[in-house]
């Protein structure tokens, strides 16, 4: 047993209110860590390859000055200039664009970028610390598994990539507040995150399998209902306002070409566009779904939601066209929720940490082979093993992946093998008896489970 695991067994044996400080104390080293990864950039700027090379690229920094944020644009109240729209949600484009309001306008055009890179760099550090203390008030008895979130490497190298963290303090509230048998403020807060990322949408599906296997089809329908009312009274007032620029990331979503980091890349041979490979990845992931729900209704005994969240999000983002570096952010508190393994969690950081790594460094390469282009030279520029290096980053990342997932799995069809116990997600359902299952993968253990088993709905 490693030290890790022994400290954070430990933990879990000290007060509530010594714990958060704990946490609160490891998310700001954790913090300082992630504000010194970049800090060749805040010094010297954001430039090509350079900021590739010493890893410290920042999508802040460069929809600053190429989406009109740096002239005072707004997006959906100003016009943008051709090619200026934020291809992103409502929520992170006003996000984005409030935040320019505030930087001054007699600054250098450097300093300014610094100002606004850093006033969203604190932002998206206070969301993990909301993060860190949502997980750990999801996680029932095993609160101490939380100091995995706080000190996570995927977190501290990936934070201020871009907006995610945000729509990860969203989804993570929202599965507490259903946790708390509180359906339509989950759903709420579920709708919001959605408005952020689209990836809290996928909750719902959980969501879903498991009311349905618990016979609380209303609890679903209230949390369903908020939330697409709340992500509705969001979004259509920026539909009516401005429709293209609304649209602009369901389109961009939908016809992007395959890119980094994409189990696609393996079939960019066949010459298929984007839409092509949006409707396959979508139709996989669909099955996915699928495969999942079965699962959840199939299994001996009821799963519990953050095992089922944790397998859809992590089928999308195997299944996507893109898996930029900051993607692990959506995934690591629903690791941290479905499987606290410490070994485990620490052997998959570890690679995503070498994918994250090697994807800088293709970036790097390519850069500055367009670059060399123009005459210049960049250290870079003509290495074969920055591609051997991202290759294998690639296929590494998706095999532990996958392997989580085979765990998860295996815990779901073998409860006692499951660390957490009882579910403290729950909420409306903890007590419930099965009204609704399906024969399979759980057939065999009916006979283990008693009368009470038997009086279940098996179809």
């Amino acid at each position: 047993m490693s030290a890790l695991t022994v400290f954070v067994q430990r933990l879990g044996g000290v007060s509530s209110r010594r714990l958060t400080w704990i946490l609160l104390a490891a998310t700001v080293l954790g913090a300082a860590l992630s504000v010194l990864a970049m800090q060749w950039c805040r010094i010297n700027g954001w430039s090509d390859p350079e900021q590739h090379l010493y890893m410290c690229y920042s999508d802040f920094s460069l929809l600053f000055t190429q989406r009109g944020l740096a002239e005072g644009a707004m997006p959906f109240f100003t016009e943008p200039a051709e090619g200026q729209m934020m291809e992103y949600p409502v929520l992170i484009a006003l996000v984005a664009g409030a935040l320019a309001a505030l930087v001054p306008q007699d600054l250098a055009a450097d300093d300014r970028i610094l100002v606004f890179y850093d006033l969203n760099h604190a932002l998206v550090i206070l969301c993990w610390v909301g993060v860190v203390l949502v997980t750990a008030a999801s996680a029932g008895r095993r609160r101490s598994d939380a100091l995995l979130v706080a000190l996570a490497p995927g977190i501290i190298l990936t934070l201020s990539v871009n907006w995610d963290m945000w729509a990860v303090f969203l989804g993570g509230l929202g599965l507490l507040l259903w946790g708390r048998s509180r359906p339509a403020w989950a759903g709420v807060l579920l709708g919001l995150g959605a408005a952020m990322k689209l990836y809290p949408l996928f909750f719902l599906g959980a969501v879903l399998v498991l009311c349905i296997r618990a016979g609380r089809i209303r609890s679903f329908v209230t949390v369903a209902a908020a939330g697409a009312v709340t992500w509705l009274a969001v979004n259509v007032p920026f539909m009516l306002m401005s429709f293209e620029q609304w649209s602009l990331f369901y389109t961009f979503s939908s016809e992007r070409e395959v890119s980094f980091s994409s189990m696609w890349l393996a079939f960019v041979w066949t010459g298929w566009d984007g839409q092509t490979f949006s409707l396959l990845s979508n139709g996989i992931f669909l099955l996915c779904c699928l495969a999942i729900a079965y699962l959840g209704w199939a299994a001996p005994q009821r799963p519990r939601m953050a095992q089922l969240c944790f397998l859809i999000v992590a089928s999308f983002l195997l299944l996507g066209k893109v898996y930029s570096p900051q993607f692990v952010m959506w995934l690591i508190p629903l690791v941290v929720l479905a499987r606290p393994k410490v070994r485990g969690f620490l052997v998959w950081q570890a690679v995503e940490v070498f994918h994250w790594a090697s994807v800088w460094l293709i970036s790097a390469k390519i850069n500055a082979e367009e670059l060399a282009g123009a005459g210049e030279q960049f250290f870079g520029s003509g290495h074969l093993l920055f591609e051997v290096l991202y290759g294998t980053g690639v296929i590494a990342h998706m095999a532990v992946l996958i392997w989580l997932m085979v765990q998860v799995v295996r815990e779901i069809l073998h409860p006692e093998l499951d660390a957490v116990g009882p579910d403290p997600l729950a909420g409306v359902l903890a007590g419930r008896t099965d009204r609704f299952t399906l024969p399979g993968l759980g057939a065999a253990d009916q006979a283990q489970h008693g009368p009470e088993r038997s009086r279940h709905l098996t179809w």
